[in-house]
């Protein structure tokens, strides 16, 4: 099975990350949700899985910045708490998809 493909990442605006995937699906990151579920090894144990950051303590209006793509299957951005380890497939956005 191939992983989806964004077509189009729109950053519309510091809170919030739109993309438009190829079997033409929406979906709709705010900053805040992305933060919550990073999946890098400062938040999410390697060895367990166990979540170490709390999703709760993710301030609302927190920003992004600087998203990049790496490779053909991710993305990365710095968060404004300082965060900025996080890589994020698409296929992990996908299942992330807050609208679906």
């Amino acid at each position: 099975m191939t992983s989806p493909q964004p077509q189009v990442i729109h950053r519309s605006d510091p809170s919030r990350i739109e993309i438009e995937w190829d079997d033409g699906t929406r979906s709709d990151f705010t900053a805040a949700h992305l933060r919550s579920v990073c999946p890098c090894a400062e938040c999410v144990d390697e060895i367990t899985g166990i979540r170490r950051h709390d999703p709760e303590t993710v301030d609302p209006a927190i920003e992004q910045s600087d998203a990049e793509l790496v490779g053909h299957y991710a993305i990365s951005m710095r968060f404004s708490d300082g965060h900025g380890t996080g890589i994020f497939s698409f296929r992990f956005l996908r299942e992330q998809d807050p609208g679906g």
